[in-house]
């Protein structure tokens, strides 16, 4: 049987995850249910008496083209391993996505195994890059100028400077930071700021332990100076360090010897092409077209 999740189900589903996303932090985990979860917005399929498949349609707005569009990020599609093959994610799917195409024009997703989902209509449509640092590849620097309690109107502003330069993005507000800071302490991260010689905020750094690796899994900086910061305070952490940024930021111009590699992020479905057609002002008949005319490179660096 497949309904809408309820407070009920709250703890089956995030042990579901637990079990289907044993690469995924428990500490993030465990706040995603505590502080995101929002059970009308998770379908689940009930067999047996226990909820054995969910899937969840985010809600979520991103500027388009200097334009605001209702999307939903299609998350934490899962089954448990002894009910998988008998086509309970199919269901799930068909379900959500025509609820999805009465609602909005493009819905996204960020899977592990992109190849799962192509057969529903989601295309790739943006790439992200990492880059391995080491300290033979960072200029040293001191870390005058870092902080790493800044505060959450200070992350919203650097970030609305810095996201103004691509597209695609998701709108953030000062709660959205307030609860970011959160979300990367319940990982054991730290977010790490720069602060010019005026105290203005010039970029921050996610830092998240993956054993002997760091990972900075968002950069956002306004000038090279912050960008070798940051990178060099990662440093002292760790002895390598893997950066995480949008494809059209490239850091081998600075990091010529880093080791580069760029992989699918962010998968997307067109559900209405005319009414797209429209909005954009031409004639629209695939989502690759669809996120063709944007008129800035794309940043869609969000996971829920």
């Amino acid at each position: 049987m497949i309904t809408k999740a309820t407070k009920e189900n709250t703890a089956e589903i995030k042990n579901l995850w637990k079990i289907c996303f044993p690469q995924e932090d428990e500490g993030y985990i465990d706040y995603y249910f505590k502080n995101l979860f929002v059970p009308e917005n998770c379908f689940i399929y009930v067999e047996d008496g226990k909820v054995v498949s969910a899937m969840i349609k985010a809600p979520h707005a991103i500027m388009f083209n200097d334009k605001v569009l209702r999307t939903s990020m299609i998350l934490g599609v899962a089954t448990l391993p002894e009910y998988r093959k008998r086509g309970y994610m199919k269901r799930l799917m068909e379900i959500v996505l025509d609820a999805c195409e009465h609602t909005e024009l493009i819905t996204l997703i960020q899977a592990y195994d992109q190849n799962l989902y192509t057969p529903y209509g989601f295309r790739n449509i943006y790439n992200r890059a990492s880059y391995e640092l080491t300290r033979t590849q960072v200029k040293r620097t001191t870390n005058f100028g870092c902080s790493y309690e800044p505060t959450a109107i200070d992350l919203l502003k650097v970030y609305s400077a810095f996201i103004r330069r691509f597209n695609g993005y998701y709108a953030r507000d000062l709660e959205y930071f307030v609860k970011y800071k959160k979300e990367i302490n319940a990982q054991g991260g730290k977010i790490v700021a720069y602060y010019n010689g005026k105290d203005q905020i010039r970029g921050y750094a996610t830092m998240l332990p993956k054993g002997e690796v760091l990972e900075i899994e968002e950069f956002i900086y306004l000038d090279s100076t912050a960008l070798m910061k940051l990178c060099n305070a990662a440093l002292f952490e760790k002895d390598v360090v893997q950066v995480h940024v949008s494809q059209a930021e490239d850091l081998s111009l600075i990091f010529q010897d880093a080791k580069k590699e760029v992989y699918g992020s962010t998968m997307a479905r067109l559900n209405d092409a005319k009414l797209f057609s429209k909005l954009v002002g031409r004639d629209i008949t695939t989502v690759e077209q669809a996120f063709a005319t944007s008129i800035k490179p794309l940043n869609l660096n969000e996971f829920a």
